[in-house]
Parts: structure tokens; C-alpha cells; sequence
């Protein structure tokens, strides 16, 4: 019950995935990203189990079609899952069991996947395909938006959407950017709200934790000639 990106950025490196769902917290049991290996969506009748066995196989350094090979094969509730990856290499692979419903698929490209299961029609996983595909030259965090958004405007899931969430990690042990919309009535623009007010922040959070003399995130913005980042 979830549309989804996959992606790892050729210039950055960057990996991240992007999902929204008529779930709550979505952000809490499906996203995966392990730094400078690969990411992962693990959806559909989401299991926090094969989530954990998903990054534990990427940590390992098993390239994207051999991690949904091992999770797919390994589970016996595998017609009732959806799983994406990329790796650090930019393979991509998915797996769209059998029973996620009539508008459930899965498109590979270059460094990415989109995918999505129970959907109000077979436009929504193109739609995001193609955002990915046309974005190429844009930053990592904003092609998974653009995705997310070409996804609900293609007609999203085939029940409201309660909930979405971003992550992503560059080189650092600690996330580049980790944005969740826990329950919203409109996710995926909230999720934008706050993702437009957060970019800017980006370089600022980076060097934060080696130069914790770092003026205050309002100053710097401020410096730097940015509006506040509250609302």
C-alpha cells in the first residue's frame, strides 16, 4: 500500500529512498539506507524483521539483485512483499510478489527503482519512473520529491495517503537528510513544506558536528540569506 523511490545519485554518490503510504509512520519500518553500500524500500505487507535482514545484506556488500534474491527466496510470505534496491554500484533490482493486488509493479533504471502496490492505476509506477528519469541533473533530494509528487499527481495509492517520509545519507555514519510525516492529510506536499524549508540547512547540519562553534541554525541562515526555517 505504497509508492516508492530508490535512488543512488551518479555525481554525489548519495543513496536515499522516498515513500508514501495510507499507513501511518511509514517512515519507521520500510526505508533502508546503509552509507556508501546501497538503499532499499521494503514494503507492501511491510515486515520490520526482513527490513533489518535487508540492511544486514547490504552491510555485507551483496550487490542489489542478490540482496532481493536472498529476501525473496527466504521468505515464505514473499507473494505478499515489495522490495526495491540500489547499491553502491548503481544495480538496481526488484521483486513484486504475486498477491499485491492488480496495480503493483516495479520499473529498474539507470541507479534507481520505482515501484509501488496497491494503486488507483498502472500510471503510477511509470510516472515515477519517468520523474527519475527526467531529473537526472537535479540533487538527490529533490528527483525522490519530484518522484514522490509525480507519483500522487499520477493518482497515488488507491486509498488516502496518511504518511511519507524521506532518507538519505551521503559519506557521514549520520543521515544526510531523514524527514517523516508520521500522519498528515496530505503527506507527500507537507513533506515537501518541510523538505523546502530544510534544504537550505543541509551544509550547515554537515559541519555542525565538526565545528560545534558554529553560529545557530537561525543566525546562519540569516548569514547566509535564508528565511527561518520555522514557520
Amino acid at each position: 500500500m505504497t509508492f516508492t523511490a530508490v535512488l543512488r545519485c551518479p555525481r554525489s554518490k548519495m543513496l536515499g529512498v522516498a515513500m508514501a503510504t495510507s499507513s501511518i509512520a511509514v517512515g519507521n519500518r520500510c526505508p533502508v539506507v546503509v552509507p556508501r553500500m546501497g538503499a532499499a524500500g521494503v514494503q507492501a505487507i511491510a515486515d520490520p524483521r526482513l527490513t533489518l535482514t535487508c540492511a544486514r545484506l547490504i552491510g555485507l556488500g551483496l550487490h542489489a539483485p542478490k540482496v532481493v534474491e536472498e529476501l525473496a527466496t527466504g521468505d515464505p510470505e514473499r507473494d505478499l512483499r515489495q522490495i526495491g534496491v540500489v547499491d553502491a554500484y548503481g544495480h538496481a533490482a526488484g521483486f513484486t510478489g504475486a498477491g499485491n493486488g492488480v496495480h503493483a509493479a516495479h520499473i529498474l533504471g539507470p541507479g534507481f527503482v520505482a515501484m509501488g502496490n496497491a494503486l488507483a492505476n498502472d500510471g503510477v509506477v511509470p510516472a515515477i519512473a519517468a520523474s527519475l528519469t527526467a531529473s537526472v541533473e537535479e540533487p538527490i533530494e529533490v528527483r525522490l520529491m519530484l518522484a514522490l509528487e509525480a507519483g500522487r499527481d499520477a493518482g497515488g495509492e488507491h486509498k488516502p495517503l496518511n504518511s511519507s517520509a524521506m532518507l538519505i545519507y551521503a559519506d557521514e555514519p549520520f543521515s544526510y537528510l531523514d524527514l517523516r510525516v508520521d500522519l498528515h492529510d496530505t503527506p507527500v506536499h507537507e513533506l515537501r513544506s518541510i523538505l523546502d524549508r530544510f534544504r537550505p540547512l543541509l551544509p550547515y547540519f554537515q559541519e555542525r558536528p565538526y565545528n560545534p562553534r558554529l553560529a545557530t541554525h537561525s543566525k546562519w541562515l540569516a548569514d547566509n540569506g535564508h528565511p527561518p526555517a520555522h514557520r
